[in-house]
């Protein structure tokens, strides 16, 4: 394996350990070993934890960002959202992009160098969003609280539809 596939494996595996352990839970002893390479070896890759856990941080933005581009294809306006949402919507279905968006913003409530990149790549979605779709700002903020409220909603087990959801909170005891 070279020293990419090597650090793109690092990271896959931080991802998983990060977001079900959090930052603070998660050893780098244990990410190593995860993907079978020594703990010295992980830290050539990455100089400490923390640069880790913001390579890791930046590695799910850059994905979701991935994922908005190709979603959207030519669309624009309302169409381009309605693909964005359809593509986060299942992208929701996977459970470690999930933990560790969740993750992510739990860490950035203590942490100033994980806020800062998250509000950075926040605000690079925000743009790119906007420059996608066309719609104005109040369009992408309901957007994105659309978007953490099926964060939430996926990380409780509740359907995203919304009568399903309905069904589901009108039943709950």
């Amino acid at each position: 394996m070279s020293a990419a596939e090597r650090r793109e494996a690092v990271l896959r595996a931080a991802q998983i350990e990060f977001g079900a352990g959090g930052y603070a839970g998660t050893s780098t002893e244990t990410i190593a070993r995860r993907v079978g390479v020594s703990q010295p070896y992980l830290f050539r890759l990455f100089p400490s934890k923390k640069a880790l856990f913001l390579a890791t941080v930046d590695r799910c933005f850059a994905y979701l960002r991935e994922l908005f581009e190709r979603a959207a294809n030519d669309r624009t306006g309302d169409e381009a959202l309605d693909a964005l949402g359809q593509a986060y919507n299942s992208l929701l279905d996977n459970r470690e992009i999930l933990q560790m968006q969740l993750q992510t913003w739990a860490t950035a409530c203590e942490d100033a160098d994980v806020r800062a990149l998250a509000r950075q790549r926040l605000s690079e979605l925000w743009q790119q969003i906007e420059r996608i779709s066309g719609v104005d700002q109040q369009q992408v903020v309901a957007f994105l609280g659309r978007g953490m409220l099926l964060n939430v909603l996926a990380a409780v087990g509740l359907p995203r539809t919304e009568d399903e959801l309905g069904e589901a909170l009108g039943g709950a005891d």
